[in-house]
């Protein structure tokens, strides 16, 4: 539910901050005080229309935010609208587009009276309150709908364009007698093959360079005896004897080393014809690699993709067979339980309007008419629609042009249907009724409360008293200028407000008896 709402240089709004509660809450106060302002401001971080001329005059920015808790979670939702340049929207401090805003919001909190986007006037809310309210099980449906689509998607992957389908055969084909051609066994022998190739291209400059390393390092060459002329002058002496050893290994070594290369020159064959056909391997692998991947292991996973691919296709007519008969059956029961669903949708819907209508008469609505029409295979379409009057013929919800009479409707089916976000806003909702009607107003928002979080802005006293909590803004002029502060009232204060708009007098006695009373029949009422 709405915890706090703060709002800062909104309208004739400087500062104010509402501290909420559960259970049903009454903003009153006098014309132009700043009361439908509040329910702008809710509307303002459920991503409703930035208006730069909402700016307090002087200020270079409005600022809303709204602290929302639901068990033990909460999220704080902020909108700032500039005098100029676009608004900006934050969900805990993070920015945020206005339509992030906007899908978080619906599901904490609903608008009932002049805003647009209350969620009871768009057709997928109406057709889920629908089957909330018959009890219509579409578990079953949904899950036939799910698995429909996911046949016509394999159906449709394994190629139901026979040409198409066969060039792709003749494709993959090609594609694997290629790969398979080159026998690959190693995904390393193209870096081995380069190695190979090094040595054989230059072995003749490899062989010489060898030949001249071991004339420097043999036996005869100028290191061996300047070594052992070394040794021989630092041998049986003291201070040297650990160098004597050291340079004994040093010819030793490069003795080793002399060898090795011998070796190793000895084993490089000056052969052209296995460098043509290593180089013309090497060929065949680098094409392998431009058609199917960067390295010998992708082109060799291409291979493991295609061959399995080839398999679908070539045993298509058997999978397609088995996929047809699974769509004919599932598609069986499909037609079976959307005849269900749209019977069972169809029987509640009069219920459900029969249900709502009989709200709307206690509501000064008595000849309002509400029509839940449905439609479709499955009735899945699903429209509200309002008769407010006697002899007009229904519209959609989102077409009612009485703000007030809408009000009063999502009063009524609220009061039908048990689900929806936790708070509640009303606004408008006891325009154009008084008297015995405005007490059925107050009465009927005061048991909406039981159930949900129930924000209501109101003149009429009415419907105040049947509230758990009232808050009272009042305008005055400072220094020409105009502030709105905000005051919780409880007791005496109470009664002074409520006398107020009885009579216009906060201290007329008259009115002040007729508060005390208006206020002890709604709590008498509430607590039955």
């Amino acid at each position: 539910m709405l915890t706090e709402l703060a709002v800062r240089n909104l309208g004739v709004i400087e500062e104010l901050e509402l501290v909420l509660s559960d259970g049903m809450t009454a903003v009153t106060g006098e014309t132009g005080a700043g009361k439908t302002l509040v329910v702008g401001a809710i509307d303002l971080l459920t991503g409703g229309r930035a208006d730069p001329a909402l700016v307090r005059p002087g200020s270079p920015e409005a600022e809303v935010e709204g602290r929302f808790v639901t068990g033990d979670s909460e999220v704080v939702l902020r909108r700032v609208i500039p005098v100029r340049g676009r608004s900006r929207a934050y969900i805990d401090g993070h920015l945020a587009t206005a339509a992030a805003l906007e899908r978080l919001g619906r599901e904490y909190i609903d608008l009932h009276g002049q805003h647009a986007h209350q969620s009871l006037l768009r057709g997928p809310v109406q057709r889920s309150a629908l089957d909330c309210f018959g009890a219509v099980d579409t578990a079953t449906l949904a899950g036939l709908v799910d698995d429909l689509r996911a046949i016509e998607a394999d159906l449709a992957e394994l190629g139901g364009d026979s040409r198409a389908r066969f060039r792709e055969i003749d494709l993959l084909r090609h594609q694997l007698a290629e790969i398979d051609g080159a026998d690959i066994s190693d995904p390393g022998e193209d870096e081995r093959l380069d190695r190979e190739e090094s040595v054989l291209a230059d072995a003749a400059a490899h062989r010489q360079a060898a030949a001249q390393a071991i004339g420097l390092l043999g036996a005869d060459s100028g290191v061996s005896d300047g070594l052992g002329r070394a040794q021989s002058a630092l041998a049986g002496r003291e201070p040297f004897a650990g160098l004597v050893g050291r340079i004994a290994d040093a010819a030793a070594e490069i003795a080793d080393i002399a060898a090795e290369a011998r070796a190793c020159r000895e084993g490089i064959e000056d052969d052209p014809a296995v460098l043509a056909s290593l180089r013309e391997r090497r060929q065949l692998l680098s094409g392998l690699r431009r058609k199917y991947g960067s390295t010998l292991e992708e082109v060799l996973e291409f291979r493991s993709q295609s061959a399995q691919r080839l398999d679908e296709l070539e045993g298509y007519e058997e999978r397609s067979a088995s996929l047809e008969a699974r769509r004919t059956e599932v598609s069986r029961r499909l037609a079976v339980e959307r005849a269900r669903v749209l019977g069972e949708r169809s029987e509640a819907a009069p219920r459900l309007a029969a249900a709502v209508e009989s709200h709307l008469s206690t509501l000064a609505m008595g000849g309002a008419r509400l029509a839940v029409e449905v439609g479709g295979d499955a009735g899945e379409e699903v429209s509200f629609r309002l008769a407010a009057n006697p002899g007009h013929e229904p519209l959609p919800l989102s077409r009612v042009a009485s703000g007030g009479e809408l009000a009063r409707t999502m009063l009524a089916l609220r009061l039908v249907l048990t689900a929806g976000p936790a708070t509640l806003v009303f606004d408008e909702v006891d325009a154009g009724v008084g008297g015995t009607a405005a007490r059925a107003v107050g009465a009927s928002l005061a048991a909406l409360s039981s159930d949900h979080q129930v924000i209501v802005v109101t003149h009429l006293p009415q419907v105040a008293a049947h509230a758990q909590h009232h808050l009272a803004l009042e305008k005055t002029e400072v220094a020409g200028a105009t502030r709105v502060r905000l005051r919780s009232l409880a007791e005496q204060d109470r009664l002074v407000e409520l006398s107020r708009m009885l009579s216009g007098s906060p201290q007329s006695l008259t009115g002040l008896q007729h508060a005390e009373e208006l206020l002890a029949a709604a709590t008498s009422q509430r607590c039955r």
